[in-house]
């Protein structure tokens, strides 16, 4: 029993040691591609005038990018699995 405890712990404790490595090999979702433009535009503004600049242009950001994704849809009407994902990819890239 203290042998079968023991490689729980030591698994468990790799597995939390390891758990940086996949974070860092996540890619950026949209939203922190929002955050990061719309940080770049607010490089000059302080305080309550850059909360709300931050405030509008996370959401013309969000706006824009589904307005974005409606209109992918629409050309990838159609499509299947892997060849809608791709076509998806492309359009989002694209436009």
């Amino acid at each position: 029993m203290k042998r079968w405890m023991s490689i729980v712990l030591v698994t468990a404790f790799a597995a939390v040691g390891t758990a940086p490595a996949w974070a860092a090999d996540k890619a950026p979702n949209a939203g922190q591609e929002r955050m990061k433009s719309c940080n770049a535009k607010a490089a000059d503004k302080k305080g309550d005038d850059r909360k709300a600049f931050m405030k509008d242009c996370l959401s013309a950001e969000k706006k824009a990018s589904e307005s974005k994704m409606g209109a992918c849809n629409t050309k990838t009407k159609g499509l299947k699995g892997d060849e809608h994902k791709k076509a998806m990819s492309d359009c989002m890239k694209a436009a």
